[in-house]
């Protein structure tokens, strides 16, 4: 359901690239920034992204709706892409990752 709607209100750039770490939560990726390792992931361009990133937000239970500390948090970071470095909104697990497993190679849908 969220794949659908974000086809819809945004275009796929292509794929980029962040040095970080991903880690397997549950059944979704955390992305801890920094380090000499990459982790890789779709680009998208947004047709409105204040109406976008507001319900985004909500799925990733970090709006004001939600009570802090949040799991996530948005920020806006440099990645990597084919055509150069682009600052682009990325969601960052907020929380200790000690106890969860890295996803070798940066790459969750691998």
């Amino acid at each position: 359901m969220v794949a659908r709607r974000l086809e819809r209100e945004a275009t796929l750039v292509g794929p980029a690239s962040v040095d970080g770490v991903l880690y397997r939560i549950a059944d979704y990726p955390g992305l801890v920034p920094g380090g000499t390792a990459k982790v890789v992931g779709d680009l998208y361009r947004l047709s409105d992204p204040v109406r976008t990133l507001a319900w985004l937000d909500d799925y990733e239970e970090c709006s004001p709706a939600f009570p802090q500390p949040w799991e996530f948090r948005r920020v806006l970071i440099a990645v990597a892409t084919r055509e150069g470095m682009v600052d682009a909104w990325t969601y960052l697990y907020a929380r200790n990752v000690a106890t969860f497993q890295r996803i070798e190679g940066g790459d969750f849908l691998a």
